[in-house]
């Protein structure tokens, strides 16, 4: 995983320095650096661009308001900012969960088609995103947040425990239960993570690409 590392005057710690002595620019190098991985995780979480747009926003201005409470695990504000973005996102699953509750007593609309081709592509990118994540909704919500975190996005087993505020072994657990419903579900076994092929603690993104 890209741990943002430039030099070491650029580090998040650094550019975290720089941000509560008043530099407003710091912030913006800083959310020029990680707004990619962010967003990234939303959209995994949602299969929503708009939401994904708009959680992406919300995260870093609560980052910003919550500042003087940082947590870095070592000189990487990622997790933190991870933390904030699940507990968001959660929220706003919460609340779209409520609304179609209350659509599905309405109407259907017919969409119109459009022939648009780049229309018609980014659609059939939400539908795949929209099927991993139903498979995804069979599991809890936390151990939602910690699929994505680990097998898609490729934190490490610590920095995922930091983001969700649970202990290490929690996080081995939780995986594995999750990888073994999902397993149950897709008849077929799920590609290793890096922690299990290779012994140390890191999951890999690739791993998590949907097709």
């Amino acid at each position: 995983m890209d741990d943002g590392r430039v030099g070491p005057n650029h580090t998040d710690a650094a550019l975290w320095q720089r941000v509560m002595a008043g530099e407003a620019a710091a912030f913006g190098e800083l959310f020029d650096r990680r707004a990619d991985a962010i967003y990234n995780f939303c959209l995994r979480r949602t299969a929503d661009r708009t939401a994904a747009e708009d959680l992406l926003s919300a995260t870093f201005l609560q980052a910003w308001r919550g500042r003087a409470a940082v947590q870095l695990v070592g000189d990487s504000v990622l997790p933190w900012l991870y933390g904030i973005a699940a507990n968001l996102t959660r929220r706003h699953i919460r609340g779209v969960g409520r609304s179609r509750a209350g659509m599905a007593r309405l109407p259907i609309p017919r969409p119109e088609p459009d022939p648009a081709e780049e229309v018609a592509g980014r659609l059939d990118d939400e539908r795949r995103a929209r099927r991993a994540l139903d498979m995804l909704a069979s599991l809890p919500q936390r151990d939602q947040d910690l699929f994505v975190l680990c097998v898609w996005q490729g934190l490490s087993y610590e920095e995922a425990a930091h983001a969700l505020g649970v202990p290490v072994g929690t996080v081995r657990s939780r995986l594995s239960r999750a990888r073994a419903r999902l397993r149950s579900l897709i008849g077929e076994p799920l590609a290793l993570t890096g922690d299990e092929r290779a012994g140390h603690r890191t999951c890999s993104s690739e791993e998590g690409r949907w097709t």
